[in-house]
């Protein structure tokens, strides 16, 4: 008897997980080929597992609810003959997947292999090896619940001698980005995986040779490494990414692309030269680079004869000397210059995630928007002289939004539906006593929410310092998990460029967002005169599934009264 480890299929392109929706079979039961052994859920797609075996059931792995890795162990089977699974017998505790406590959290299985399930231990075995490697690096465990995470981009090379501790990769979950450290010293051998790619926790990570016996027990050899042709499942994205002193020539090798041409050099007395793709950025050093600039050269269409067609000075020298054009210079002849070519930018990392939370929010949430006109003339005074009042003292300066913060935590209480948050999947919806407000914030990365906890017990100097020291926390890329989640509802401001409206995005699964406008100068009717006052528009968006329109009006009116006669903010 052997043992079959079947993992989940893809059940869809582009799918990394799937819900297991529920089992057709238990631990003991025969089971033919072919036959159902589970039912997983996709995006909105139920599909039916079937064995591809015949044999007795011996584990499941999950509980209904749970999520699954593709290619994760799903049912283990005791088959006729040598199973696929020979190595560690299921009776060992650290052969088995971790059973994860219920409640819904993400299975934490092992990382997509080819055949076998080696890689369960901690060596990682020798189809997580690359030639010359003894000791694999696996990703850790990033985040309670966290099956994988995005390679957001690597800080050492194939080849790279690293030392203990050593930063070797960037990696993200949800929004916070994790660092991840080497636990040895030794030579990068293999990377694997790209930017952008998901990776499973516990699935290899880097591969290095390390003096001693490292965590492989018999690690390739270096060279012909490709003799016996099995590997076990080893990844051949993972070799494309092992040393280029080890790959042929360039102008022999296999994977040089076939649309790049090699013309025959015009210079007597040189050897080839290569066109670079027009599809491709000419290579050249920044030094080639600036010089054809100034020389106004397109490097496009420059042949080159280094590494990989690479383009040298001894290159640009010989192609203005064949009589090649340098390009017309800006202005001179026609005023329009037509412009060519597509960048194309991988959206991956944090980019990505606000992609997709973009995306979710607005597919999921029937958004209904209302904006008002407030007149802070009184407001603008008054912050103006707290701020002249406190010039010189340790309390901070006073924005717009420490006081549009208290007029929120001030109103909220009247509107428990709006301090929400909804479970939509679960059709429950959570009223928050706490006001957990999340300031929108624009970092170098991108879009970030880091959040004000309990700004309700906090005054508008105690609520300007928290803002200011959570949005730079998120700026510099320092913010901590916690800061970054758990609000209950958010402010999103562009100060100065605010404009006249706009249709926020509610903060999934929020149920409100509100968003101040600038303050603008404008003529206005007042009590019979024409005066000049100072106005800002509000802006706010609300979930219709949630919030009514007239309690969402009234609201935002309460909010209005409350700046436009800012003392009252004061008062208990």
């Amino acid at each position: 008897m052997g043992r079959y480890v079947f993992k989940l299929p893809d059940v869809g392109e582009g799918t990394a997980e799937a819900e297991l929706v529920g089992w057709h079979v238990k631990v003991g039961d025969a089971v033919a080929e072919d036959q159902i052994v589970a039912d997983v859920m996709t995006d909105k797609a139920t599909v039916e597992i079937t064995s591809p075996v015949a044999g007795t059931v011996s584990r499941l792995h999950g509980e209904p609810g749970q999520m699954l890795a593709v290619r994760g162990p799903l049912v283990e089977f005791e088959v006729e003959g040598a199973g696929n699974s020979d190595d560690a017998p299921p009776s060992e505790p650290d052969a088995q997947a971790p059973v994860p406590p219920a409640g819904g959290q993400r299975a934490e299985v092992p990382p997509p292999q080819g055949e076998g399930d080696h890689a369960k231990h901690g060596g990682g075995g020798e189809s997580a090896s690359a030639p010359g490697a003894n000791y694999v690096f696996k990703l850790p465990d990033v985040g309670e619940g966290t099956a994988e995470a995005e390679l957001v981009g690597w800080r050492v090379a194939v080849g790279d001698a690293v030392e203990e501790d050593q930063i070797l990769a960037e990696v993200m979950t949800d929004k916070a980005t994790v660092e991840l450290t080497s636990p040895v010293a030794g030579t990068v051998v293999a990377l694997h995986g790209d930017e952008g790619q998901q990776i499973a926790v516990g699935g290899p990570l880097v591969s290095f040779q390390v003096e001693g016996k490292g965590n492989i027990s018999s690690p390739l050899p270096l060279e012909g490494g490709g003799a016996g042709g099995g590997g076990g499942g080893a990844s051949r994205q993972d070799v494309a990414r092992e040393a280029p002193s080890k790959a042929s020539p360039p102008a022999s090798s296999s994977k040089q692309p076939a649309t790049t041409p090699t013309q025959p050099s015009p210079f007597k007395g040189e050897g080839s030269r290569q066109l670079s793709d027009r599809n491709q950025r000419p290579l050249a050093s920044p030094a080639v680079r600036q010089r054809a600039r100034q020389l106004g050269v397109e490097l496009q269409y420059v042949p080159g004869s280094g590494p990989a067609g690479r383009i040298e000075h001894g290159d640009l020298d010989a192609f203005l000397a064949s009589g090649g054009r340098p390009a017309a210079p800006a202005g001179a002849g026609a005023t329009r210059v037509r412009r060519e070519g597509v960048e194309e930018i991988k959206v991956i990392g944090l980019r990505r995630k606000i992609a997709e939370k973009m995306q979710d929010a607005k597919r999921r949430i029937p958004h209904f928007m209302y904006a008002e006109e407030v007149d802070v003339t009184e407001l603008e005074a008054l912050r103006q002289h707290l701020n002249a009042t406190n010039k010189g003292t340790d309390r901070p300066k006073l924005t717009l939004l420490p006081f549009i913060a208290t007029a929120l935590t001030r109103t909220l209480p009247d509107y428990p539906q709006i301090n929400a948050t909804y479970d939509d999947d679960a059709g429950v919806l959570y009223r928050h006593a706490g006001v957990h407000l999340g300031i929108a914030a624009q970092t170098p990365n991108g879009l970030m929410v880091p959040v004000v906890k309990n700004a309700e017990a906090l005054d508008v100097y105690g609520l300007a310092e928290e803002i200011a020291r959570v949005s730079s926390a998120a700026k510099a890329g320092k913010a901590t998990r916690e800061e970054l989640s758990g609000s209950t509802i958010t402010i999103t401001s562009l100060g100065p460029l605010g404009g006249i409206v706009h249709t926020p995005v509610i903060n999934h699964p929020e149920v409100a967002i509100v968003g101040p406008n600038k303050i603008v100068e404008r003529v206005v009717v007042q009590d019979g005169q024409m005066v000049v006052r100072k106005m800002m528009n509000i802006s706010s968006s609300f979930d219709h599934r949630i919030v009514d329109g007239y309690d969402a009006a009234e609201f935002i009116q309460k909010i209005k009264a409350l700046l436009e006669h800012p003392a009252v903010l004061f008062m208990d």
